[in-house]
């Protein structure tokens, strides 16, 4: 009997590495910033996160088995308890828990498993839930619980995040940027937003793991992170009163978050180094516009989104040259 050549879904992986292997290694990643969250926020984080997590692996169990009728269950190889832990880093720690799990359903039903499952979804799962969330429940989904409030949840005293303040001065409010917490206060994560962004510091030791154990590679993450820095920090310097430093734009929002965690993604991102630094340029210019003239404080989530859907193009305008090819000139 002849021997079959079976190919699977991307992603592909090499090396002795396996797709449970790397989705685990990006949980354990995120490891310190989900102890941050539970330090700031308490309480609330950890329903957010349990909730998120159970529910996206029930839907993925439950639409595997009920709808998609397959023998074999994929939750136990670590995308959809990724999945739900990332959509619970974007999420404010006081969101009620039939929002949660609306949002998982939706991350994992349509934004995954309408199209095959793992390896054929054009779009971030998680992102796809955030979005339709924040578009949904625009009141629920920008409401920030103030840190230090460890045994609240729905009843958490609210404020303004860093980007509602820089917003607020691009649109004429000179006293804004004044309101803004130091550097080191941004970088540690004492300050409102998302239960997984809010900690650089945390975010960067994740980045440090994954590039050590190679699950990710640098040309993303760092395009997206030097863009912004230099195209805020052309606009800082060309009216320091509107547009906050490029410091700024870095430690805040789901910056780190998204260009780290989300926009690395293996399926949704670019083969090549080359389309890489190409897709992690325009994140980071369509985060800063978004972020500066757009009608959301934050823009990460929308340019990974819509840089996503441009991913297959930049693989064709990247693609290698076959082996032997001739070139012609």
């Amino acid at each position: 009997m002849a021997n079959k050549f079976i190919v699977s879904l991307s992603p592909h992986v090499h090396s002795g590495d396996s797709v449970q292997k790397n989705m685990y290694g990006v949980i354990i990643a995120l490891i310190p910033a989900l102890l941050v969250s539970f330090y700031m926020f308490g309480l609330g984080a950890v329903i957010v996160t349990l909730t998120s997590v159970i529910a996206c692996l029930f839907f993925e169990w439950a639409i595997t088995k009920f709808i998609l009728k397959r023998e074999h269950s994929t939750i136990m190889d670590g995308s959809a308890a990724l999945t739900g832990l990332l959509l619970a880093f974007n999420l404010p720690s006081n969101l009620p828990l039939w929002i949660i799990v609306i949002g998982a359903l939706v991350a994992i039903g349509i934004g995954k498993m309408t199209f095959g499952g793992l390896g054929c979804n054009p779009f971030n799962p998680a992102l796809v839930g955030r979005i339709f969330l924040l578009i949904s429940f625009p009141v629920q989904m920008t409401s920030w619980p103030v840190v230090g409030q460890l045994t609240s949840y729905t009843d958490a005293e609210t404020a303004a995040t860093p980007l509602a303040l820089m917003k607020m001065a691009v649109h004429g409010d000179t006293a804004a940027l004044s309101q803004l917490p130091d550097t080191m206060t941004l970088f540690l994560g004492n300050n409102p937003g998302c239960i997984g962004e809010v900690s650089a510091l945390a975010l960067l030791i994740g980045l440090a793991y994954m590039l050590w154990k190679k699950i990710i590679s640098w040309h993303i993450p760092v395009s997206i992170l030097v863009t912004v820095f230099v195209f805020s920090g052309l606009m800082h310097l060309a009216n320091p009163e509107a547009y906050a430093s490029p410091f700024v734009h870095l430690f805040t929002g789901g910056l780190m978050l998204g260009a780290i965690f989300m926009a690395t993604d293996y399926v949704t991102s670019p083969m090549t180094h080359k389309g890489m630094v190409i897709y992690g340029i325009a994140i980071g210019f369509l985060t800063v516009v978004i972020r500066q003239f757009g009608a959301y404080p934050e823009g990460m989530s929308f340019a990974i989104f819509i840089m996503n859907a441009f991913t297959p193009l930049i693989n064709t305008y990247c693609k290698p040259k076959r082996f032997g090819e001739v070139v012609k000139k």
